[in-house]
């Protein structure tokens, strides 16, 4: 477990400028090989012609028209449920960014002035990514670790999904350099921890608390007939035929802590924009809705600017004079919500109540 220790002087900090920046849109340098889709290889032309697990550059981005996408306002506040629970909130993917998560959270009402559970019996569910790109990780680990303790003695819950951003942290602590097959040619956990934003700081501060906690969490669940994903891919269906079978193995996968094994679990997680294509998105969707129930999925992951086709300037518009992203993205026929608001491209950070009024 110690493996990774020796990575704090490879990552360094990055300024704010840095943060905002995904990994993702930066040129991969010569002589590291790109391990995670979130790497795009270089020369990469059109993403259509490319895999679903590739993450196109700032130039590649498709462009879709503002009438063809859908952002709503929050629904009115959900009756409480017949087991005394109170309503449901999501969050989209946090990257580190400690003080726009407080923000947020205390803008919905869930936590006080000081950061502690002021939200009753509510629900919250984090839809994972809780470290790399942005200046506190693990500030943003021990704050939902704490939320969760709070919350259950309040009559409520705080919960957490599994994050390929979890994977690839766990990842590079374990195995460090060790050589993983990646399909690609050699690769490590440790090369594609610093690639995709790992912080010299979190692996400095990760204890085995945190660890424990991050292998331990579910990678899909439902609430209210939403199902709850971290990314937004079908590669969910590899790991088992119904919720518990797939948290089950991807459980199982990580105590046997065998590197290729890990990989490929964090590979497949890394896929992205399964629901995007107006044709085929909605398909996927209902695979997923099939398998595992509900009528709608909810999930983080990829970007909305991304999904929209604007990438936000430092001042916070996009390219093209667009607003910026000020809520979630209901897009493949209203069966998709995407929540990562983009808060590591000086984005929003998202927290919303289902169920939203569609």
């Amino acid at each position: 477990m110690t493996q990774g220790a020796g990575l704090g002087s490879a990552a360094g900090t990055g300024t704010l400028r840095d943060f905002r920046v995904p990994a993702y849109v930066h040129d991969v340098p010569a002589n590291v090989q790109p391990t995670d889709p979130d790497v795009p290889p270089p020369g990469a032309g059109n993403p259509e012609d490319l895999s679903d697990g590739y993450t196109p550059t700032e130039r590649d981005l498709p462009v879709i028209n503002q009438g063809d996408t859908v952002q709503v306002e929050a629904a009115q506040p959900a009756p409480t449920g017949d087991e005394g629970l109170g309503p449901l909130y999501v969050v989209g993917d946090v990257h580190g960014y400690l003080d726009e998560l407080l923000a947020a959270l205390r803008e919905q009402g869930l936590i006080d002035a000081e950061g502690n559970w002021a939200a009753g019996t509510a629900r919250l569910w984090f839809l994972g990514d809780f470290t790399d790109r942005g200046p506190d990780g693990i500030g943003v680990i021990d704050l939902v670790m704490r939320l969760s303790a709070e919350a259950a003695a309040a009559g409520g819950y705080c919960k957490a999904l599994m994050g390929n951003h979890e994977l690839l942290l766990l990842g590079a602590k374990r195995f460090g350099d060790t050589p993983v097959n990646s399909g690609a040619g050699t690769a490590t956990f440790q090369a594609a921890w610093l690639l995709n934003g790992g912080q010299k700081a979190d692996m400095d501060r990760l204890q085995d608390v945190h660890l424990q906690w991050m292998s331990r969490l579910d990678a899909i669940e439902i609430e209210d007939d939403h199902l709850l994903t971290h990314s937004d891919t079908t590669a969910y269906l590899d790991y088992g035929d119904s919720i518990e079978a797939v948290n089950d193995t991807v459980r199982e996968t990580l105590t046997r802590n065998d590197a290729d094994e890990c990989w490929d679990l964090f590979r497949k997680f890394t896929k992205r924009f399964a629901f995007k294509d107006e044709e085929s998105g909605p398909g996927a969707v209902r695979q997923l809705l099939d398998v595992f129930g509900g009528s709608r999925i909810v999930h983080g992951h990829s970007p909305i600017p991304y999904l929209l086709g604007e990438v936000g300037g430092e001042d916070g518009d996009s390219e093209d004079g667009r607003p910026p992203v000020e809520g979630p993205h209901v897009y493949a026929n209203g069966l998709a919500i995407a929540m990562d608001g983009g808060v590591t491209m000086a984005g929003k950070l998202l927290v919303q109540q289902l169920p939203m009024d569609i």
